[in-house]
């Protein structure tokens, strides 16, 4: 018969492998996946599913002549990367001076993420982009949380929001329903598996390239004069 001190160790080993085995989980995601390391060969945009729709969130002046369609999750830190290191360049250039926009769509991977579209869905109009920069640059505290879904309504409320708004956001069934279709829509039509993947006037890019990379992919999308 063991003994308690054994029954201990063995209870202690298991908690070890468990937050080890869900460190692990967290770690391989599907939000982790680097899009870089996947084919870059995969299907284009077609020119109807780079039109702007009533459901898209547009950065920058809607008759710009290069659409860039990003899809991307919350939760993804690849996206973060890209939304603080190489957007603020990309607007500076190109956005800013009218020559693109940016289109934005959720590909939500996880419930957090989900919650975090949810949240950004209810900002005005004007301060949709401003939800998600606050979003990328505040991930590692929210994704990471005990509890994302208070920390996300603590995030809505420093936005402008009372509680209850943000309860109502969250309980949204009508745009979670919208967002969840734009996610598979984007999988099955546009073979979007990874986040970020990007398409420029329907030319896919995979993942949070260094700024060089998509300026190139600009200017070979830029009208020729």
């Amino acid at each position: 018969m063991r003994s308690r001190n054994s029954w201990l160790l063995v209870a202690a080993v298991a908690l070890v492998v468990l937050v080890i085995g869900s460190i692990g989980w967290w770690q391989s995601r599907p939000t982790l996946i680097d899009a870089r390391a996947f084919n870059n060969e995969a299907q284009a945009a077609s020119p109807e599913q780079a039109q702007i729709t009533k459901d898209d969130h547009v950065l920058g002046k809607p008759d710009a002549p290069i659409t860039i369609i990003e899809y991307a999750s919350l939760t993804c830190p690849h996206c973060a990367d890209f939304d603080k290191e190489t957007l603020p360049k990309i607007r500076e250039k190109w956005i800013d001076t009218g020559k693109a926009k940016l289109i934005f769509r959720n590909f939500p991977f996880d419930k957090p993420a989900l919650q975090a579209a949810l949240i950004a869905a209810c900002a005005p109009g004007d301060r949709y982009f401003n939800f998600i920069d606050v979003l990328f640059q505040q991930q590692r505290q929210w994704a990471t949380a005990q509890d994302p879904t208070a920390a996300l309504t603590r995030i809505a409320k420093l936005g402008g929001m009372s509680d209850q708004q943000a309860q109502s956001c969250l309980g949204d069934k009508e745009m979670e329903n919208k967002i969840v279709a734009g996610r598979l829509a984007g999988e099955k039509d546009l073979g979007v598996n990874s986040t970020p993947t990007f398409f420029i006037n329907g030319k896919k890019l995979l993942g949070a390239q260094e700024y060089a990379k998509f300026d190139e992919a600009l200017q070979q999308a830029a009208p020729k004069s």
